[in-house]
Parts: structure tokens; sequence; C-alpha cells
């Protein structure tokens, strides 16, 4: 019993000294950093409803810009634009979601009258 005692904790020292070498030294893994302009466009989109509510909750134009232009996009108010005309047209979000992209659009005027319905629904004059 001992020597199979001994035999396993030297199995699994050896296994552990082998494991670090070999995920440290032999075959390290190379880190990345990656842009917000690699993100899928699913992901943008959430990027992109997550700032529209953050501008709900606090009418930050200048920092919701800037929040988009962490996209690497070109123009924020374009991206915002094209980006909400494409979620409406292809219903990928809920109500809510494009209410929250259409007041961000128009507080940026980029009102457009694909979006101006969403906006009457919100209560205000277009």
């Amino acid at each position: 019993m001992l020597r199979f005692a001994r035999s396993l904790i030297l199995g699994a020292l050896l296994g552990a000294i082998a494991g670090l070498y070999m995920g440290w030294i032999q075959f390290p893994s190379e880190s990345r950093n990656s842009s917000m302009g690699d993100l899928s466009q699913r992901h943008r989109d959430d990027y992109t409803v997550m700032i529209a509510a953050g501008h709900a909750a606090a009418r930050d134009v200048d920092g919701a810009v800037e929040r988009l232009q962490r996209l690497e996009v070109g123009d924020a108010g374009d991206r915002l634009r094209d980006s909400t005309e494409r979620i409406i047209r292809t219903s990928a979000r809920d109500l809510d979601d494009i209410r929250l992209l259409v007041q961000l659009a128009h507080d940026m005027g980029q009102l457009t009258p694909a979006m101006q319905p969403f906006f009457a629904l919100n209560g205000d004059d277009p």
C-alpha cells in the first residue's frame, strides 16, 4: 500500500512539473489584445443598445458619442443611424431596445423617417 501511495504522489508530482513546463515554457499561449472593432455584428449591436440605455439614464450625448467611437467604424452618428435602421428593418431586437436606439439617434440629430414611428411611441413629437 505504501508503494502505491509513493507511486501515486510521484506520478502526480511529475505530471504537474511536465504540465507546467509544457504550458509555460514549451507551448505558452500568445496574448492578443483585440479592439472593439473586431466584435461581431451581434455584439456590436448589444454594445450599441447598452450605450443607448446608458444615455436614457444619463442624457449624456457626448459620452454616448465617445463610447460609439470605440467601435472604430467611422462616424458614430452614421454608425448609429445605420444600425438602428437595420435593426428596425430586420426586427433583430425588441421594441424597448429599438426605442432606446431611436431616442439616442434623435438626440444625436440622426432621426430618419424609418425611426419616426418608434420615436412617436416615446410620447415625443418627431
